[in-house]
């Protein structure tokens, strides 16, 4: 069961300096049409993470092991394919790559795209309720062997008081090992977007009931 630890600025250091550690950093992505205001939130909140980031190896312990959500390759290929798919992300991973941290395959790609397939079924709208719920069973079998994997790969690569530095999605479900201290690094902006967002969706559900 992954620890929430809250704001980084709060645990006394000291604490938390030995066993392993990981660092989780809440994925936002960006699309070529995202409003400028959620762009101009986006900015700040990557550099507040940087900062957040720069305290907690300061405090804490140097990152060794990168592990970022979607890529199921390490090393200079993945490091090219997280900067085509997250290029705010990709900053602060290149930082980290320049002081000998390690990038590691955190997918299994076959799972991975499993995952994917069903997940793109299931927006498709289906129909018949039967075919339904097949697709579900599949898309939540898939979630789970996925949520497995990266928790298992993760205890495979992070050695012992090391520090790792996982980009995912929120409530992503992952159940980390138990001797795995996880510190959740949440700046102010990221509430600041998902207050935005949720006023954005609702706008956006008004205008279409106006309709």
């Amino acid at each position: 069961m992954a620890e929430e630890l809250g704001r980084i600025e709060k645990p006394p250091a000291a604490d938390y300096k030995k066993g392993r550690r990981l660092y989780f950093i809440p994925l936002m992505y960006r699309t070529e049409d995202s409003p400028e205001e959620y762009v101009a939130r986006l900015k700040k909140y990557w550099e507040q993470v940087a900062g957040q980031v720069a305290d907690l190896e300061a405090k804490l312990g140097r990152a060794r092991r990168i592990y970022h959500e979607l890529i199921a390759v390490g090393g200079e290929e993945g490091d090219k394919a997280i900067a085509e798919l997250s290029e705010a992300s990709h900053d602060i991973i290149k930082s980290c790559l320049e002081k000998e941290a390690q990038l590691e395959a955190v997918e299994d790609l076959d799972t991975l795209t499993e995952f994917m397939d069903w997940n793109r079924c299931l927006l498709m709208g289906l129909q018949n309720p039967g075919v339904m719920n097949k697709v579900y069973e599949a898309y939540t079998g898939a979630a789970r062997k996925r949520k497995e994997y990266i928790s298992r790969k993760i205890d495979e690569t992070l050695q012992a008081d090391e520090t790792g530095i996982l980009f995912m999605r929120e409530n992503h479900q992952v159940q980390f090992p138990p001797d795995i201290q996880v510190f959740y690094v949440a700046p102010p902006a990221l509430d600041d977007i998902k207050r935005w967002l949720r006023e954005f969706q609702s706008r956006a559900a008004g205008e279409n009931g106006e309709k």
